[in-house]
């Protein structure tokens, strides 16, 4: 247990800012919020040191703390919690426990055996998710360069969307040689980057250390690698997907699914007609919410997150993508359900229907065609029909809200919304 101050400044850590918080003991409170830049550094330790606060506590968010505890060491006390040891809840486990409830289960009958696929659909399964993990391992060696110049405060991501993209790639290659920030800008090869001249400027104020331009090098050249690996995985995975044409074709019709995409959750499905409906396909890939009932009360959770993680990830891909595409069936059912029930859940429930729809698809051997997108934009829908028990309750539920209405303004009004004449 840490002895108690008089004053003590908390520091929340983010990628561009952070805000500082001085609480004293009598219970006043001071915040502000800075720049994570080098002038904001400086003004933040300009500010705890004229308060008189000679604690500093923060939380070892990735690399983002690095530069701010480096400005402050040697000046007031600094407290680094790990937030993983503070919320972790430790718990008895053995193999030998887990060995004997396995046991328990199967010898009441309470295990439900897997599917086993056939020997060529596990090995386009091992080379989809061998490329999975490549590409987790190549955005892992892309995180490690942000970090390096997070830690370095470069902020280059802040300006450019990826910086390993052509101009990226340029900007970085200048850094490691040591070039000057106006030299970097004149050889830009992107004008519209060029643009940025002032942003650039702010976002790079300092130098690499020779350490960190030896890890840059080093995840450079590992980037390079896994992606030629990456397009080798990719000419094998479709070779082995001829004889399934057909059934790539028809996942490809669908929004949002590439032939990345169609390619893995065929392989993740197997034989699709082991499934009688889409609901036991959607139930067996855990993307059916939980359900918990206890004295007739029914209640619904998260999803279980049984089946296939890899299925699960790349059909949530492909909702993302269908979600960002114009004028289609898929993108207006997200933006519906996401005013309601918010991004996160909107997105697994297009994803459960992106697989549902695919399993009529397949089975029926269709393709998919948007109606929304189909239809021309000009053309407008017909009008449906005034039903006279819908105007009656429409005006009951306005008179036991306190309106007073009449029959024939309503019946002006909808004529009037539906192109008819004016009454006299």
């Amino acid at each position: 247990m840490q002895p108690q101050k008089s004053t003590a400044c908390g520091i929340d850590i983010h990628k561009d800012f952070f805000v500082a918080a001085i609480m004293s003991r009598d219970g006043s409170t001071k915040i502000e919020k800075f720049d994570h830049t080098q002038e904001g550094l400086l003004l933040l330790k300009s500010w705890v040191l004229a308060e008189e606060c000679s604690t500093v506590a923060m939380e070892s968010t990735g690399n983002y703390w690095r530069p701010l505890y480096l400005t402050l060491e040697g000046y007031v006390e600094l407290i680094l919690s790990n937030a993983y040891v503070i919320k972790r809840i430790p718990g008895r486990k053995t193999d030998i426990i887990d060995a004997q409830w396995i046991a328990e289960l199967a010898l009441n009958g309470l295990l439900t055996p897997s599917r086993v696929f056939q020997k060529d659909v596990r090995e386009i399964r091992e080379l989809t998710r061998a490329r999975e993990r490549l590409v987790d391992q190549r955005t892992g060696c892309k995180a490690i360069v942000h970090d390096v110049f997070d830690a370095a405060c470069i902020k280059l991501s802040s300006v450019i969307t990826d910086i390993f993209g052509k101009s990226g790639r340029y900007l970085i290659h200048g850094l490691l040689q040591g070039k000057t920030i106006d030299e970097l800008i004149e050889g830009i090869p992107s004008k519209r980057v060029q643009h940025k001249e002032k942003l650039l400027k702010n976002a790079i104020k300092s130098a690499l250390s020779t350490s960190q331009v030896i890890v840059i090098e080093q995840n450079l050249r590992l980037i390079d690698q896994i992606t030629e690996q990456v397009t080798q995985l990719d000419d094998e995975i479709i070779g082995r997907m001829k004889n399934r044409e057909d059934d790539v074709q028809i996942a490809m019709s669908l929004p949002g699914i590439g032939m990345t995409a169609a390619v893995t959750i065929l392989a993740e499905l197997g034989d699709y007609h082991d499934f009688k409906s889409p609901d036991s396909l959607a139930s067996w890939a855990g993307m059916v919410p939980s359900v918990y009932q206890s004295a007739n009360k029914l209640r619904t959770g998260s999803i279980t997150k049984h089946g296939s993680k890899h299925l699960r990830r790349i059909l949530t891909e492909a909702a993302q993508a269908a979600a960002r595409t114009k004028d289609t069936r898929f993108s207006a059912y997200f933006r519906r359900l996401k005013n309601r029930i918010g991004y996160q859940k909107a997105i697994i429930a297009l994803a459960r229907k992106i697989l549902c729809i695919l399993w009529h698809l397949l089975i029926n051997r269709e393709f998919y065609i948007d109606t929304q997108k189909t239809r021309p934009k000009n053309q407008s829908v017909s009008p449906k029909p005034v039903n006279p028990k819908s105007i009656e309750r429409s005006i009951e539920i306005l008179v036991k809200a306190g309106y007073c209405v009449q029959k024939s303004d309503i019946l002006m009004n909808m004529r009037r919304f539906q192109g008819a004449a004016d009454p006299p």
